[in-house]
């Protein structure tokens, strides 16, 4: 069995009879008293973030999930369709399991689906970074460029993001999936 010092961040583990990600932890060991390790946990089936402490050294169930690279077809509403690349079946993934990050996500783009006994999606993990091209940018006010002014513009997959005033229509964007924030444009 697993314990304390095996956590990783983003393993899956059973805590309280719930599948739960590990979103960050970390061991403390406070002067004279016994070490413990902090959690920040998401619940998988609810997906609330929740904050527990347990006793240094004590057991953990980790669960083992299978990781299946597929490639995402399209959007439909609240769902999202992917196929799986070597025996081309097609799955619908709810938004809620697809998580804010899907909102950067083109058209035959390449994502890791988390499975749990083969059958049930526990998550998604979408590359962390996307080049997109900017469809929709209002022009920058002569006098601004002198500052950190920034804008608001819209890519191609219809996300909004906050760019430097420099940023024009037709540039091509690096975007952190996890932040939502702009990196660089691309050439």
């Amino acid at each position: 069995m697993a314990t304390t010092s095996d956590l990783r961040t983003g393993i899956i583990i059973r805590y309280n009879g719930v599948l739960h990600r590990v979103e960050e932890f970390q061991h403390v060991a406070p002067g004279n008293w016994r070490a413990f390790v902090r959690m920040r946990l998401k619940n998988l089936q609810n997906g609330k973030v929740i904050e527990d402490r347990v006793r240094a050294g004590s057991d953990i169930e980790i669960v083992r999930v299978e990781k299946r690279t597929m490639q995402f077809l399209y959007r439909e509403g609240d769902a999202y369709h992917v196929m799986d690349s070597e025996s081309f079946e097609q799955q619908e993934i709810s938004g809620d399991l697809m998580g804010e990050p899907a909102r950067f996500l083109k058209e035959n783009e390449m994502v890791d689906v988390l499975f749990y006994d083969e059958t049930q999606i526990l998550g998604v993990e979408v590359p962390t970074f996307v080049t997109l091209e900017v469809t929709e940018a209002s022009m920058a006010v002569r006098g601004d460029t002198a500052t950190s002014v920034n804008k608001q513009v819209t890519l191609e997959t219809g996300a909004v993001i906050s760019v430097p005033a420099f940023v024009n229509q037709g540039d091509v964007l690096k975007v952190d999936t996890r932040t939502g924030a702009y990196i660089e444009r691309v050439k």
